[in-house]
């Protein structure tokens, strides 16, 4: 199975951090946090990655061309030009990163990279800046049962993000921001199925509203409820947050 990462947003509110380079690229502990993220899907046995970058996209393909390079103690031979690594790979994982646009949308990202994606089988899709503890396996089998177009991991974090009207497992409808407690809210991890590839129009279309909102108006959209950790890294207090959490080993989206 297959995970795609959407990478290529500018990061705005995290301007302090993303002038310099792509906002999965901030690190927490001393890896980017799509490297956090990576793992915790790695840890659920998904190891073949398709990274939609964007803004600063050629930063991703040189973190990852050089990340064995980073992790291991490497002989050079400057005769012959050989490279030998002393440690087996950290992260023993299928990387693509694919050039989606600097301006497209969430949804026009992942019609984007349809190329790399097997037709065969569900995909699993995440944004590049926020951890969680979530049960993706227990969520690709939930996705499984349901036998909808998407599932969406459902949450309940504060009142700034959109919410979701949920009956039993199914999300009937996308609405604007609500007191907290008061409906869950799209926490980003999902699971879905290459048919959905034929509900994006093209590179405007946003992956939040457009295809979601559709798709809960068809009674094709799965909520999946997660009661666990999540956490965004939105702004620089909770990128601060998060590396607390981490330096005091108390990071609860580490389950690798």
């Amino acid at each position: 199975m297959q995970a795609v990462i959407l990478a290529g947003g500018r990061g705005s509110r995290l301007l302090e951090e993303t002038v310099v380079r792509p906002k999965p690229l901030v690190e927490i502990g001393g890896r980017p946090i799509i490297w956090h993220i990576m793992h915790i899907y790695a840890h659920h046995g998904i190891v073949d990655f398709v990274v939609c970058a964007g803004y600063k996209g050629y930063q991703l393909k040189e973190y990852f061309a050089n990340l064995a390079l980073h992790d291991s103690d490497v002989t050079f031979d400057l005769g012959t030009g050989g490279v030998e690594y002393h440690q087996p790979p950290s992260a023993p994982w299928r990387v693509t990163v694919a050039d989606t646009g600097p301006d497209t949308m969430t949804g026009g990202r992942v019609r984007r990279v349809r190329e790399y994606l097997r037709t065969d089988e569900p995909f699993c899709l995440t944004y590049g800046d926020g951890v969680a503890d979530v049960d993706v396996t227990a969520s690709i089998e939930f996705h499984r049962s349901e036998r909808r177009l998407v599932t969406m991991t459902a949450v309940r974090p504060s009142a700034r993000f959109g919410t979701v009207a949920i009956d039993g497992g199914q999300v009937t409808e996308m609405l604007e921001k609500h007191p907290v407690g008061a409906h869950p809210v799209n926490g980003g991890f999902f699971v879905v199925e290459p048919a959905v590839l034929d509900h994006i129009d093209g590179d405007d279309s946003v992956w939040e509203t457009d295809v979601l909102g559709k798709l809960a108006a068809d009674g094709q959209l799965s909520a999946f409820q997660h009661d666990g950790y999540w956490q965004p890294m939105d702004t620089m207090w909770e990128r601060e947050q998060l590396e607390e959490q981490w330096r005091a080993g108390d990071a609860p989206w580490k389950v690798w």
